[in-house]
């Protein structure tokens, strides 16, 4: 399918206006949505959060009578099912629109190809695939959670610039500057869920929430996500004072210490063994965090987990703020890897944005093997 100059300026229209929504949709997709009527926008929405009106109806709204004849751009396939709100394709069709053309198929089996055909079975021009790889990757959650049943997963890690995060120790506040925090407080908010081990609860009891109070704004708190392993984690941690949901995996919630977490409000979710590693099997939490509706994943960790990960392939992108400096060879590792034999057995890495963050910089990372998705 071809499209023109004139599609892709309004489709790329539609993206920005999905942006809108990056903080806020959870468990929902970003959709933008442009009305254009003989070349002029008459229309214009975006979804804000679930169970509220999608962009298209939004977009409908915006434009009234002279939607009738118009071509519709949405990021995202048009949704042909009863959900909180109607179909969207019953609107645009009601509304008299001559054309749509959206971006990305919706991996929802509800959907997936369903909302194409209902928009030309009425007699709609329907086209898919205007800058499609954009329009995915502003939801790679939710068609990561929606097509192979896992989250996507991103992990963060500060280091130095000889990639140790921690002197040996255990200092490592702070490595790197406030801008980085302040950089790392929108991958938080972005995120469905974070999640951390029970090493770091003990060592840095960090809180795992969104303090910019610009971020707040959106009403939405992730959820909070601790793997406890063998060793007890406190009750009084700071995980666990924090307004909104936290959830503890465990491999058995018998322990006396496990149960004080519940009873602080930490809900307790038992999955088997990780091997011999004592901690909860990785894949089983993912599949677990998916069918809670987690699109996005942010990992924040020790480098025992972030090497499990790594290792296991299970990881979708690695973000890593690094601070010109040196710790030396003492320090903890960005992540604690399995011993590699040979060169043929490396993560190999794929660098998808470089740029500086204050005196940092943030590296953003695609493993090239992923071995599990």
């Amino acid at each position: 399918m071809s499209f023109s100059a004139a599609d892709h300026a309004f489709m790329a229209r539609a993206l920005e206006l999905a942006g809108r929504g990056l903080y806020s949709t959870h468990p929902n997709p970003r959709v933008g949505c442009v009305l254009v009527r003989r070349g002029e926008t008459v229309g214009e929405g975006w979804h804000e959060r679930a169970g509220e009106p999608h962009a298209e109806v939004r977009a409908l709204k915006a434009a009234g009578a002279r939607a009738s004849g118009a071509t519709a751009y949405v990021t995202l396939e048009p949704c042909a099912h009863h959900g909180r709100t109607p179909p969207c394709v019953e609107a645009l069709i009601a509304a008299g629109v001559a054309r749509v053309v959206y971006g990305a198929s919706d991996p929802d089996p509800r959907v997936n190809g369903a909302g194409e055909a209902a928009l030309a079975a009425a007699g709609i021009d329907v086209a898919g695939g205007c800058l499609a790889a954009a329009c995915e990757a502003l939801n790679a959650g939710f068609h990561a959670r929606l097509t192979r049943g896992t989250p996507f997963v991103r992990v963060k890690v500060a280091s130095s610039l000889d990639g140790r995060t921690a002197l040996a120790n255990g200092d490592s506040k702070w490595i790197t500057s406030e801008a980085a925090r302040g950089d790392v407080q929108r991958l938080r908010a972005r995120s469905s869920a974070i999640m951390t081990g029970g090493a770091t609860v003990r060592a840095d009891d960090p809180r795992l929430t969104v303090r910019d109070s610009s971020l707040q704004m959106h009403g939405r708190v992730p959820l909070r996500v601790v793997l406890a392993g063998r060793e007890p984690i406190r009750h009084d941690a700071r995980v666990f004072r924090e307004a909104g949901d936290c959830l503890v995996y465990a491999t058995d919630d018998t322990p006396a210490w496990l149960q004080a977490l519940r009873r602080v409000g930490a809900e307790l979710e038992v999955v088997p063994a990780d091997g011999g590693a004592h901690r909860p099997a990785l894949r089983a939490v993912l599949e677990s965090l998916a069918r809670r509706g987690v699109n996005e994943l942010l990992v924040e960790s020790g480098p025992k987990l972030a090497g499990a990960l790594l290792a296991a392939g299970l990881v979708d992108e690695l973000v890593v703020y690094q601070a010109l400096t040196l710790l030396g060879p003492d320090a903890a590792p960005l992540a604690a890897l399995p011993r590699i034999e040979s060169l043929d057995r490396r993560i190999a890495l794929r660098l998808i944005d470089l740029r500086q963050v204050g005196p940092d910089l943030r590296l953003t990372l695609a493993p090239r093997n992923l071995k599990g998705n």
